[in-house]
């Protein structure tokens, strides 16, 4: 009986480049994402003709190559040219103009910004900006707690492309007027991938990450249609990784259908995130719509006030859409409503049906 045969020794790994499942990684090729990279680069294109480009606002939700697009892009620009300056800030962690002013100094390499004021360090960016082109990308822009920063922008920076990322197109229209009629972003629209392009890209990866003929197809097959389902390729990644640790833990040779089934029952870890680590007022929102489902916003935050809750209408909603961008709960729009139309808010039970191929 050959007992061992399919077994891997101690020395031996499935994982030929395990970084090529991180979400930072940026494959040679980005597929599906050909016709909006394509419209980003024509109005990035006349910074080399040293003219001024078209500003854009790239929307759609999480984990759907909107970072991944740009990041591909800027690395294809940089081996263009010297002339273009490139620069990308994730909102999330700089979302004052005080720190996104300091992390754009560190990217021009200066330094000398002790005991000076926002106004005279943007100065010296601006002297030194404006001698080449520069494409800005504000990732995450609506993390953002003031806009001076871009008015700055609009206004000090001769030839530019400004890209703003957000997971919500109505987030613009929180922009003040005259920095928006300024700005005149052009919209850049990434919907979610279909099941097939979800398959492509994960097989993709996986070249990038295991050796050749370690994944069988019914295991991609399966944790496609799972992350087709959460319709979030970072999903994917993750559960491809799960599953080969699962697959050598196992001192198996293949990656194996039972090794997704595995990695899929972790999945809850990853896609939906802990209500333990919510902050209190998103914790006692999450409870409040587990126990009454299918209410709307409205009524939910009437709920939500007798309960105790401190935080206006407007907080209260954008705790609603990180609560949804986390998948702790689903909203939907329906007709009826002041403005034509209300949200219904339902919480997020998690789906196991995948889990029992």
């Amino acid at each position: 009986m050959a007992l061992f045969k399919d077994m891997l020794h101690s020395d031996q790994t499935l994982f030929k480049n395990d970084s090529a499942l991180d979400t930072e990684f940026i494959p040679k090729i980005l597929p599906f994402r050909e016709k909006q990279q394509r419209y980003i680069a024509s109005c990035i294109a006349p910074l080399l003709q040293d003219r001024t480009g078209k500003n854009v606002l790239i929307s759609g939700p999480p984990g759907i190559g909107k970072t991944a697009s740009i990041k591909y892009m800027y690395r294809e620009l940089e081996d263009e040219t010297d002339e273009v300056v490139t620069i990308y800030i994730n909102c999330w962690q700089k979302n004052t103009t005080f720190k996104i002013i300091s992390t754009i100094c560190d990217e021009m390499g200066y330094t000398l910004t002790h005991n000076k004021t926002t106004e005279e360090i943007f100065a010296v960016l601006k002297n030194m900006l404006n001698k080449k082109t520069v494409v800005f990308c504000f990732d995450e822009i609506d993390k953002i707690d003031d806009f001076d920063f871009l008015y700055s922008l609009i206004e000090g920076i001769y030839k530019k492309t400004i890209l703003l990322i957000t997971n919500y197109k109505e987030w613009i229209l929180k922009l003040d007027e005259r920095i928006r009629s300024r700005l005149g972003a052009d919209n850049v629209e990434f919907m979610p991938y279909n099941l097939k392009e979800t398959n492509e890209i994960l097989k993709q990866r996986s070249v990038y990450a295991f050796h050749a003929g370690v994944l069988d197809k019914d295991a991609l097959e399966l944790i496609a249609k799972k992350t087709f389902e959460t319709k979030d390729v970072r999903t994917g990644l993750h559960l491809l990784r799960e599953a080969g640790l699962c697959a050598e833990n196992s001192s198996s040779k293949k990656i194996t259908i039972e090794h997704a089934n595995s990695a899929i029952k972790k999945i809850d870890d990853f896609s939906i995130k802990k209500s333990t680590d919510l902050e209190s007022q998103k914790r006692l929102l999450l409870e409040i719509i587990k126990e009454n489902p299918g209410k709307k916003s409205g009524d939910v935050f009437e709920l939500y006030q007798q309960k105790g809750g401190t935080d206006s209408y407007r907080s209260f909603h954008r705790k609603l859409k990180d609560l949804e961008t986390s998948k702790f709960i689903i909203i939907k729009a329906k007709e009826g409503g002041t403005g034509g139309k209300t949200s219904i808010i339902e919480y997020n039970k998690p789906s196991k049906k995948l889990t029992d191929f």
